[in-house]
Formats: structure tokens, C-alpha cells, sequence
């Protein structure tokens, strides 16, 4: 936390809000540094950043201890953080097996303070404790206390004899506010070094789609000859050249069908084969009467019944059967004629050219 907060007397709320339930899953679990950012830029929109703090007794090097919340409007910090207990809820000593501790997490606020709501403005720093350079040097530096330091300067063997002088000795007085302006300094050089690391270890991460650079994208895109649709989501846009290799292999099938639609709507559909629309009789029929598909389904039409033309080559027919309408509606609401569209788009692009397809809702329950 903040140099001003920690250092006053703090309030401990033990129920950490809903709307922090992520935040508090990662103080809870103990994420690594890099897979804790992953997880909250999946599931929150706010600014995620990480500050370096000397490890203590009993804590995993590299994973998060405490999760900061900076409002934006200005104002005292809040935070979320791990308390160690044991089983029937006492506090763990350090000595405790880890096997043995739980981690339950906390939010700390400042003495008089209510807990705010998290806005997406709202900036999360991550604490993630290290073994800074000060473990190489003396204990002074590596604690708060204060010490005396005592440096003996030997007299020379002359002025031994000639003077009788004896040897000389230095006190000097390190308080701990020299200690810890020495060692914030050192952590200069900690925060230096551990970025240029990172980014060392992040280079496997420039060809992983999920975790890349969307600038990346297209270029990983080009290794697999997939054609790159910019227009598509950030996470469709990944899902897609991750699963390139497999849906060119599946290109055609239904199973590669049912997938690619799956991956670009997020509709559940089941891909009919051999199944023909159902035929003109008469008296029993119904005729399409919108020009267009949405336009069908925004006046809740029944399925059409189509005419078969003789003298023409044998075609073939498949049903793209979807949920039921209702399950339809509540999925995507206002963006139902738009999903459909684009699902009618997608088939008529990845089925075979001489097949024809039909797209039906489920039945009712």
C-alpha cells in the first residue's frame, strides 16, 4: 500500500465486496505475477500494474501478496489482501507448514473510511514480493531497527612506540530512516532490472495467440496462411488463430461448420445432414414471405416449404438447426437479427458449393 497508509492505523473489513471478486481471487490463490494480470485484464477493464516489495518469511517469490485499489477521483487507497489462518480459523505463525495454512483474504481500508465501488477508471497495482539486492548486505539495510556502528582504526607500529598511541575507535549511529532511504534506492535498480527480465520472459508469450500483442495477431496469423478478419472481436480475432490449423483441417465438415460458427457467435447450433426442407403441399404450406432472413424472423414466421425443380442436378441439403426461439432471444436480445445474418453468412462461406442449406429453430418445450 501507499507510504501514508501503511504507516497509520488501518481498518480491517473481513467481507471483501462482490464487485472485488476477482481482485480477491487473486490474493486468495497467490497468482504468479503473470498470470495474475492475465486473469484480472481478462475479466476487468481497469489498468493492472505491479510494484516490487521485499519478500518476508514465508512468502512465494513472484506471486502476488496484496492487491492495491487507487481511485481515480483522488482520495485514500484501498486494498485486499491474504490473512494466514489455520483450519479452525487462528492465525498461522510462520513456522506453520504451508499445507496446514489458508489464506483468507481481507480488505484494508484507512482509519474512517467506507469501502467505494471499483470503477473501470480505477487503478490496480499488484504487490509482488521479490529477493532484492539487499539480502547482500548488512543486517542494518536489510531491517528497520536502529544499530550502532563501530569501525577500530589500528594505530602504526611507530606511533606505537614513540607516543604510546592506542588504537583508535569510531562509533557511528545508522538510524533507520538512513536505513530505508538506502534501501529504496537499491530497489531503483531492483525495478530496472526485473522489467528488462520480464521482458526477456515474455518472448515465448509473442507467439501464443491468447496471451500476445493484438498487434501480433495478424502476424501469427500469416504463419498459418489464415485469412485475418480485423473486424472481428479482440477475443474472437485470438480464438480464431488459435484454432486455425484445426479448422482448416475440419474446413467443410460439419464438425468444422458447427465450430466456426460456434467461435464467431457464441451460438449453440447442431448441423443436420442429408435433411431436405419441407416440401410445397397443398393446403398444408407456408410459404417466406420476408425478403430477408432477419426480416423472417422479426415477423416470427413458421419454417417455409419450398419447391423442388425437376431436370436439375441432384443437390444436396443440410439443416442448421438452432435453440429455440425464446432461448434464441433471451441470448442475444437486440442483436438476434445481426447474429442471424452473420451465422447465414458464415455457412453459405465454409459449406461446400453444391450443398444448400436451411436454417430452423428448435421446438418449443
Amino acid at each position: 500500500m501507499s507510504t501514508e497508509l501503511a504507516t497509520r492505523e488501518l481498518g480491517v473489513i473481513s467481507q471483501v465486496p462482490g464487485d472485488l471478486k476477482y481482485i480477491e481471487d487473486v490474493v486468495r490463490v497467490s497468482f504468479p505475477i503473470h498470470a495474475a494480470r492475465a486473469y484480472l485484464r481478462r475479466h476487468m477493464g481497469n489498468v493492472v500494474r505491479f510494484r516490487l516489495v521485499e519478500a518476508r518469511r514465508s512468502e512465494r517469490v513472484g506471486h502476488v501478496r496484496l492487491a492495491e485499489i487507487m481511485p481515480t477521483g483522488g482520495g485514500e487507497p484501498m486494498a485486499v489482501r491474504a490473512k494466514r489462518v489455520l483450519p479452525d480459523g487462528t492465525p498461522a505463525t510462520l513456522y506453520t507448514p504451508d499445507d496446514l495454512v489458508m489464506l483468507e483474504p481481507e480488505l484494508v481500508v484507512a482509519p474512517g473510511q467506507r469501502p467505494f465501488s471499483i470503477t473501470p477508471h480505477d487503478e490496480v497495482i499488484l504487490h509482488v514480493p521479490v529477493r532484492g539486492y539487499t539480502r547482500y548486505l548488512p543486517a542494518i539495510f536489510q531491517g528497520a531497527s536502529p544499530t550502532t556502528r563501530r569501525d577500530i582504526i589500528p594505530a602504526d607500529e611507530v606511533s606505537q612506540r614513540r607516543w604510546g598511541a592506542k588504537d583508535q575507535t569510531i562509533t557511528t549511529d545508522v538510524s533507520a530512516e538512513n536505513a530505508d532511504t538506502f534501501r529504496r534506492f537499491l530497489f531503483i535498480f531492483q525495478h530496472l532490472m526485473t522489467t528488462v527480465v520480464e521482458k526477456v520472459e515474455q518472448l515465448p508469450s509473442l507467439t501464443d495467440p491468447i496471451n500476445a500483442d493484438p498487434r501480433f495477431l495478424p502476424w501469427i496469423a500469416s504463419w498459418v496462411n489464415f485469412e485475418f478478419d480485423a473486424s472481428l472481436a479482440i477475443h474472437e480475432q485470438r480464438e480464431l488463430v488459435r484454432r486455425a490449423i484445426r479448422l482448416y483441417r475440419m474446413r467443410g465438415t460439419v464438425e468444422g461448420v458447427e465450430e466456426m460458427v460456434r467461435v464467431l457467435t457464441s451460438a449453440p447450433v447442431k448441423l443436420l445432414e442429408c435433411e431436405k426442407p419441407p416440401p410445397v403441399v397443398l393446403g398444408g404450406c407456408y410459404l417466406a414471405g420476408g425478403p430477408t432472413l432477419p426480416d423472417r424472423y422479426l415477423a416470427a414466421e413458421p419454417p417455409a416449404h419450398f419447391l423442388y425443380p425437376r431436370n436439375r442436378p441432384v443437390t444436396r441439403y443440410f439443416v442448421l438447426l438452432l435453440e429455440s426461439r425464446s432461448r434464441f432471444e433471451r441470448r442475444f436480445g437486440e442483436r438476434a437479427t445481426d447474429v442471424l445474418r452473420r451465422i447465414s453468412r458464415i455457412v453459405s462461406t465454409e459449406k461446400p458449393a453444391h450443398v444448400q442449406f436451411t436454417i430452423r429453430f428448435e421446438d418449443e418445450d
